[in-house]
């Protein structure tokens, strides 16, 4: 019990240095152009280029949003040690998933439990980082839109994530310090979208939109 307890007390205290850490280092500054930060049930969507991505997009929500928010992330990278496994499971209640399907269980099924428990997510539909500097995303994997359709009330929004390739490059442990920005987009209308793959690109499209927002 004891011991739960100073983890637990560990674990806070590293998510309060990374959360200042990352917005000091990063200079992050939060936009919300198409959206306010309230405390509704929603799937944050980015696009990923460094490791960083979801810790500065988790650190940019309000306190009380971001304790009902989960990041997703990929299991072959984060449960690799104890030190990874701590940091995301612990400090960052985040969820882990295996990216390649090795049987007949569904990959998105850590993440649908915790959206049928009331939580909202951050999650990267390119699936995995974004490391060609001459392809400005990559093409969606279809989990957003699986998601998007079993849980239609929780709102999808697009999130923007300015600089990061420069700010974290590949084979980088520590941030430089070069100015970052976080733009939160209007939540996709889920209504007038039909079928999975006109879904995919509209919302792709929205989230390079929010680039327009960066120098506004």
């Amino acid at each position: 019990m004891k011991r739960n307890i100073i983890s637990q007390t560990v674990a806070r205290f590293i998510a309060f240095l990374t959360r200042r850490g990352a917005r000091l280092l990063t200079g992050a500054r939060s936009l919300w152009v198409g959206c306010e930060p309230e405390l509704k049930q929603r799937i944050y969507y980015a696009n990923h280029n460094s490791h960083i991505d979801f810790i500065l997009l988790w650190s940019s929500l309000p306190t009380h949003i971001r304790r009902k928010t989960r990041p997703i992330a990929a299991s072959d990278y984060w449960l690799k040690d104890g030190l990874r496994r701590f940091l995301i499971q612990d400090t960052f209640s985040g969820v882990t998933i295996q990216r390649n399907r090795s049987d007949q269980q569904d990959p998105l099924q850590p993440v649908k439990d915790v959206l049928a428990e009331g939580y909202s997510i951050i999650f990267f539909p390119e699936g995995t980082r974004n490391l060609n500097d001459d392809v400005e995303m990559l093409q969606f994997k279809s989990g957003l839109y699986h998601l998007s359709q079993q849980f239609p009330d929780v709102e999808v929004v697009p999130v923007w994530i300015s600089n990061l390739k420069r700010v974290m490059p590949k084979g980088a442990f520590i941030p430089l310090p070069l100015l970052s920005t976080v733009i939160f987009g209007e939540p996709l209308a889920l209504d007038q979208l039909t079928g999975k793959d006109q879904f995919l690109q509209h919302a792709q499209q929205q989230l390079l939109k929010l680039k327009e927002a960066e120098n506004q």
